[in-house]
Order: C-alpha cells, then sequence, then structure tokens
C-alpha cells in the first residue's frame, strides 16, 4: 500500500510540474534556512562541552556595590585560588590564570606573536584539552615550561618534534615545551596559542602572591557532583572577607554553562547574552519554515478544482477519508523530503561562504545523530504543517456534488486561506522592521560623540627597546613631515587600563563608593587624542616627576565637587594634584555611560605608542614610516600596529554579525512571500479570468481591473500591519532595554517598512493581473 502511494504521489508531482517545482523552490529554500540556523544554533549551545568536568566548573565573579551601581567582574586576587584548594569538602579544585596575554615567541629566524594564559600548576586537571604530544600530568610542573597548541607549535618548528625545544619568550625568557595540545574548537570561551605555568621569580608574581588588594587575576573552581552552590558562594565571600578590607562585594561562582550564552550582568544580575540572539534565530527558522509551508497550503486549496474529480471518483470506488487524507500527506511528504535532500546539498554548497559571513567554522557532519534527529524533527514539522491542512479539505469533497458538477472548488477554503497569507505578511514586517531597527541601534552608537577623534589614529604596542628609545622615535616620526603627534599610554586608548575604587579627597562623602577607569599618559596624550579639555590645563610642560591627575566630566558629577581644579587625591601614600577636567570619553562599552575617568600623568608610561598622522597623509605612508622606524630601534621585535577606529568598529562585532544574518534571512522570507503571493494572484486571476473578460468587454480600464484584483491582497497586507506592528514593537523594545544608549523605536519605521511591503505586493499582482487584463478578451468568453 506505501508503495502505491508513494507511486501515485510521484505521478501527480510529475502531472503537476509547475506547482510542484514552485512548491519545491519554496519548502527547500525554507529547509535550507532552517538547516543553517540548526547549525549555528547547535554550534552556540555546545559552547565549552569538550570538557569532561563541564557541569562543575565554574568561574569566580564579584558584585561590587560602587554608589548603589553593581558592577560584575571575574577580577580576583592573586592568592585567593590558592586559599580555595583546600579546607572546603565542596571544592574538589581551584585553578588561577592570567587574563590573556600577548607574547611574542622566537625559535631561530621564526617571529610570531601568539596569545595565551599564564596559570597555577592544576590547570589541566580541571580543563580537558585534548593532549597530542606530552602529558597533561607534567607539563606544566616546572615554571619555565609552555605548552602550545598544534598550530603554534607548527609555526614555530614546522614538521619537526617540538617536544623538549627551547623559545624565546619576548627576547628575554627562555621557555621549554613539554607538550602539545589540539587548538581549541571555535565555540570554546577560552581562546589561547599557548599555556605556561606562573613564575613565582617573576617580581610581578611575587608581588602579588599574598597581596590580597588588587583585581587581576582569574579564579575557577571545580566543585563535587552534589554541591550546594550558594554555600559555596558563602565559602568564598567569607574567604575574601577575613583577608581584604572591602567588606560590600558579593562573590559568586558563575558556571561554564552559563560562560557563553549568559553572559550579560546589570546591576548585579544576570540578564542573559547571546542566549537571546539563539532564541531570535529559532523563531526567524519557524517563521521561515511556515512562510514556505503556508506557501504549499495555499497553493495546493487553490488547485483544488484540479484535484476534486479524483477526489470525486475515488471515494465512488470506495476510497474513506482516512485513505484519501494518507494519500495527500504521502504526497506532502514525498516533496518535503525532496525539498529537505535539495536543502542538504544547498548547505554542503553555500556553507563555506556562510561561515565567512558568520566568522565560524560550522561543519555539515552526517555521521552526528543529532543532525539526523534535527532532520526528522524538520521533516515531520514542515510535512505535517504543509499537508495537514490541503490533505483533510481535499479529502473533505462531497464526491456528488463534484460528479454531478456542482462543487464551487476553493470556496470553502478562502478565509483559512487569507489567514494563512495574514501570517506571511506578519512575519515578513516583523523580520524586517527588526532588520531595520538592529541596523539603526549599530549605527546611532557609532555616531556616538566618543570624546576623541579616532581618524588617521594608529597604536603600536610598546617593548622594552621601544620604551628605552621613545624619545629619540619620537623625534624621527615628528621631523618626517607626516605624523602630527605621538603619545604613550598603559593600554589601548579603546580599552579601560584598569578600575578601581575612589581615591580620598577633603570633604569625600562617607557613601562615595565610586568606581573609576584609569589610565597613564605621558605629556602629549590629550594632543594625540583630540580630546577637550573643558577646564585647566594637560600635562604639555609637567615636570618628570608630576603628580597631576586628569578627571572627565563623568568624574566630577560623582564625586559632587564644585571646584575641582586643584583638588588633592589620595590613594595608599601617593598624593595627585587635578589640574584639568576633560569630556568624557568613552573606552569601555559604547551602549553604557561612560565611567568615572582618571588619567595619571607618567612620563614614562608603557603599553601603547599612539599616532596620529597628518590630515591627508595616506595610511599605507605612515605605517612604512613606523615600520621602518620600528625595524631601526626594536629589530628583535615584531612590528605590529592597530588603527584606532577599526579597533573601536570590532565592539559592535554581535550586533553587526547579527545585523548580517538577518538581513539575508528577512530577505528570503519576503521573497518566499512574493513567489506565494505570486502563485496565490495567478491562481486569483484564473479564475476569475472570464470575470475580467466580461468587465473589460463592458468598457474596464486596466488600471480599473489592477484595483480590483489587488483590492482583496491590499486587504490582508493592512491586517496584518496592524498585528505586526505591537508584536515587533514589543520584541525590539525589550531587546534594546538591554542597552543603556539605545534608539527609540517610531512610527515611522513602520511605516516605512508597511510601505515596502505594500509596494511588493502591488507589483506582484500587478504582473500577474496586466497580463491577463491585456489578454484578448474573446479567449476567455469563447466557452460562453
Amino acid at each position: 500500500m506505501i508503495k502505491n502511494y508513494v507511486k501515485i504521489a510521484w505521478r501527480s508531482l510529475n502531472r503537476n510540474r509547475a506547482f510542484s517545482i514552485t512548491n519545491l523552490l519554496g519548502l527547500t529554500i525554507g529547509i535550507t534556512c532552517t538547516i543553517f540556523i540548526f547549525l549555528w544554533v547547535q554550534n552556540e549551545l555546545a559552547y565549552d562541552k569538550i570538557h569532561r568536568s563541564y557541569k562543575n566548573i565554574h568561574q569566580v565573579y564579584a558584585n561590587r556595590d560602587f554608589k548603589n551601581n553593581i558592577f560584575t567582574d571575574p577580577n580576583m586576587v592573586f592568592p585567593l585560588a590558592k586559599a580555595l584548594e583546600s579546607g572546603y569538602p565542596q571544592i574538589k579544585n581551584a585553578v588561577m590564570t592570567s587574563h590573556l596575554e600577548q607574547h611574542q615567541f622566537n625559535v631561530g629566524d621564526v617571529k610570531i606573536k601568539k596569545q595565551g594564559y599564564q596559570v597555577s600548576g592544576k590547570y589541566f586537571d580541571m580543563f580537558s584539552w585534548h593532549f597530542i604530544k606530552g602529558d597533561a600530568a607534567t607539563a606544566i610542573i616546572d615554571p619555565t615550561s609552555v605548552v602550545l597548541t598544534a598550530s603554534t607549535a607548527k609555526a614555530l618548528f614546522g614538521d619537526a618534534d617540538p617536544i623538549n625545544k627551547v623559545v624565546k619568550v619576548d627576547n628575554a625568557l627562555s621557555y621549554k615545551v613539554t607538550a602539545v595540545v589540539a587548538d581549541p574548537p571555535n565555540n570554546t570561551t577560552q581562546q589561547f596559542d599557548f599555556i605556561a605555568p606562573y613564575n613565582l621569580n617573576d617580581p610581578g608574581v611575587k608581588d602579588a602572591l599574598n597581596r590580597w588588594q588588587g583585581s587581576s587575576w582569574e579564579v575557577y573552581v571545580q566543585t563535587t557532583d552534589n554541591a550546594d552552590i550558594a554555600q559555596v558562594d558563602k565559602y568564598i565571600t567569607d574567604v575574601m572577607f577575613q583577608h581584604n578590607t572591602d567588606k560590600i562585594s558579593k562573590y559568586f561562582t558563575f558556571p561554564m554553562s552559563k560562560w557563553h550564552l549568559y553572559s550579560d550582568f546589570k546591576d548585579g544580575k544576570n540578564v542573559g547574552g547571546m542566549i537571546e540572539y539563539v532564541r531570535f534565530f529559532i523563531i526567524i527558522a519557524i517563521i521561515i519554515l511556515l512562510i514556505a509551508c503556508v506557501n504549499f497550503m495555499n497553493l495546493s486549496t487553490a488547485r483544488s478544482e484540479k484535484k476534486a474529480r479524483e477526489v470525486g471518483v475515488r471515494k465512488t470506488l470506495g476510497s474513506s477519508k482516512g485513505q484519501l487524507v494518507l494519500q495527500f500527506f504521502f504526497e506532502s511528504m514525498t516533496l518535503v523530503v525532496t525539498a529537505f535532500l535539495c536543502a542538504v546539498f544547498c548547505v554542503y554548497l553555500l556553507l563555506p561562504q556562510f561561515n565567512l559571513l558568520i566568522e565560524k567554522q560550522l561543519q555539515l557532519n552526517l555521521n552526528q545523530p543529532v543532525f539526523w534527529l534535527g532532520a526528522l524533527v524538520i521533516i515531520l514539522f514542515t510535512g505535517l504543517v504543509s499537508g495537514s491542512y490541503p490533505a483533510l479539505y481535499l479529502s473533505s469533497f462531497n464526491p456528488v456534488k463534484v460528479l454531478k458538477g456542482t462543487f464551487v472548488a476553493g470556496k470553502g477554503a478562502i478565509t483559512p486561506r487569507r489567514i494563512l497569507v495574514v501570517f506571511q505578511f506578519i512575519g515578513s514586517i516583523l523580520l524586517i522592521s527588526a532588520t531595520v531597527i538592529v541596523y539603526r541601534q549599530i549605527e546611532h552608537v557609532k555616531n556616538r560623540n566618543m570624546g576623541y577623534n579616532s581618524d588617521n589614529l594608529i597604536m603600536v604596542p610598546s617593548t622594552a627597546n621601544t620604551d628605552k628609545s621613545f624619545n629619540a622615535i619620537k623625534n624621527d616620526l615628528l621631523k618626517s613631515g607626516i605624523i602630527n603627534s605621538v603619545t604613550r599610554t598603559s593600554a589601548m586608548v579603546t580599552q579601560i587600563s584598569w578600575r578601581s575604587g575612589p581615591p580620598n579627597w577633603a570633604g569625600k562623602p562617607a557613601n562615595a563608593d565610586i568606581i573609576f577607569s584609569n589610565m597613564t599618559a605621558d605629556i602629549d596624550y590629550i594632543k594625540t587624542m583630540g580630546i577637550k579639555v573643558l577646564q585647566g590645563t594637560d600635562f604639555t610642560g609637567m615636570p618628570s616627576d608630576t603628580s597631576a591627575v586628569l578627571l572627565n566630566k563623568a568624574a566630577v558629577e560623582a564625586m559632587q565637587v564644585k571646584r575641582p581644579l586643584g583638588m588633592q587625591l589620595q590613594y595608599g601614600s601617593k598624593k595627585f594634584t587635578v589640574i584639568g577636567i576633560t569630556d568624557n570619553v568613552v573606552m569601555s562599552s559604547p551602549y553604557v555611560p561612560v565611567d568615572p575617568m582618571m588619567v595619571f600623568a607618567d612620563h614614562n608610561s608603557s603599553g601603547y605608542m599612539d599616532i596620529r598622522l597628518n590630515a591627508g597623509v595616506k595610511p599605507q605612508d605612515g605605517i612604512r614610516l613606523l615600520q621602518n622606524i620600528y625595524a631601526k630601534y626594536s629589530p628583535a621585535d615584531i612590528f605590529e600596529y592597530h588603527f584606532v577606529d577599526q579597533e573601536f568598529g570590532k565592539k559592535f562585532f554581535t550586533e553587526e554579525l547579527i545585523s548580517r544574518i538577518t538581513n539575508i534571512f528577512a530577505g528570503l522570507a519576503i521573497f518566499l512571500c512574493c513567489m506565494g503571493l505570486a502563485g496565490l494572484a495567478s491562481f486569483t486571476i484564473e479564475k476569475r479570468f472570464k470575470e475580467i473578460g466580461i468587465r473589460k468587454v463592458l468598457g474596464a480600464s486596466v488600471q480599473q481591473l489592477l484595483v480590483l484584483i489587488s483590492t482583496e491582497f491590499l486587504k490582508l497586507v493592512a491586517i496584518a500591519f496592524v498585528i505586526a506592528v505591537p508584536l515587533t514593537w514589543w520584541i525590539m523594545h525589550n531587546w534594546l532595554q538591554k542597552y543603556t544608549y539605545h534608539i527609540n523605536i517610531n512610527i515611522w519605521l513602520f511605516s516605512a517598512v508597511g510601505l515596502l511591503i505594500l509596494l511588493l505586493t502591488l507589483i506582484v499582482v500587478s504582473l500577474n493581473t496586466i497580463k491577463a487584463a491585456l489578454a484578448n478578451p474573446v479567449k476567455s468568453l469563447r466557452s460562453e
């Protein structure tokens, strides 16, 4: 019987090739989009699951309360991990790492810059990286050992065995390669090129070893299987309170399962993260797939007249309604399975381009059970949704009316068909509006006043050699005639160097818990950055031993001081004098208000050289000059540079990625809608072909006929618009609330989207209507 159903289905599809090709194309596009989204979502949900102890690994975070503003961060003190290693039965292991660091590696003539972590001894007991060479148990026992990723080992040693080979780090320290691990998958939080143990002989480490002040490290704990996390959090907070003067902050463990998907915090509460985009794209996949299914349903019911006689004959010959339903389901499922196979082929061809678009390495692995489980869900969902209504509708025909010729095909399906068309338009309006809002939000923030001029501004990382020869480098650059100014800062000007609590000052309120962003800079900082000084002066002309400090406008407002110039600020035993107030400068997230900031004068500030080119100078000419001078004073180091505007642009990566993907899927959704609309308009005109001929004979113009046919569809667009606008506003308004600095959604945006959909509808319907209106009415009336 099943074999018979399949044969009938193929014959039916083959007989109606135009109908079959239209539906096959629509379903293939819908399923292709769904598979792409499925692969992306699967990759996001699998983040960090490479680690065996995935469910028990946590990172220690702190909620720091500054003047009723709670900031959440993972910066911890050095001794904390050691204190947590033993003494509490629910903590199985504790590990400390540095933040991601960049170092230069030399082997012979090969020089490369790579990023990695310094870690404590039990790191590989907690994190399950795949070892290609070496032993995890002994890899970082020696303080001068280093573990390389496979790609880093290949870059340094080629095909030679790197084990026990020596690499020079930063042209100063020698490390022995003790192991090689596989490169971290792209869906892991920790991305690195090397892992090295802390060297307890390092002066910086020695200084921090027993210091419970200053938070520049990251701490991870591995709990037991049945640990009470609330009690673990309390224990960590108690440990910190025993050793630290900060009695306000609250410490807690943040599980690895949330690191990627739930990384956002606001006022000390976890408010989501990438999980919002995962849900968003799952909704997009469902909308696109439903639009494709709606096309199938509408076209299937629209051609019911051609199916009616077949149904009448089969019922007369004894076929039950159940058998007819099953037959039509088989026809639908045959088309869906064919569309799925075509979609898999399309994904296979387009996946490299999709990976370039989203900057991932997604794979279509047909050997994974999860893929075939997802495939089964997609096929069943699409087959049932697209085939259910046509099968039930077609099988309900009265055979007597059909065979007598009194049956009017399509009449009973008009209202459901209109509802389905309205749904299509709702989905399209929602996707287009969301795309426009995301784009406008990105542009709104990009056009925000950043407080400095990022044009023609280049950052070059400092080295020991460039620090030693900075004045000579600066003179050579300025004498070239293409450099406007040069300064030095302790960090990239697009990043916060470090944060701290408030200093002391005369008249400081007891509740002045302010968090400050800080940086050191030399005398030409203001000039090079193009920052506006609102009061006082900058560092120009200050002696080398100056204790001058600049405050930004946000700092003055937070401190609530009326005459900030000349104020004495005290940090421990050090005193600083406020010499100027600057405009606010956006250095961290462009979506939030600017932090209160202090910039300390330091003629020997080390971190980055910041160079501004003269107006009109080609960037490549400036880079060529910098490279030559860098090679002159620091020949052993790799020249590296960053344009400030490009680095700042990286802060929009996630939003721009979402915008690019949404643009594509919204465009495909519109295409599917137009394709379905064209098919439906064609059927409507076919049903009213004689009516059009009669109206034309009676004097109706092409314009009048166009209005007659288009009105039905424009009414559906209007209904969809009324429903879609409040729904879209609610969804996107909630999304925008995650950003402090955001746009307001106005009615003009929806009006533009509505006009676009209206225009597309008119074009699609008009193309079909005009063709029928221009036809010779004799052809349509000949049978009369």
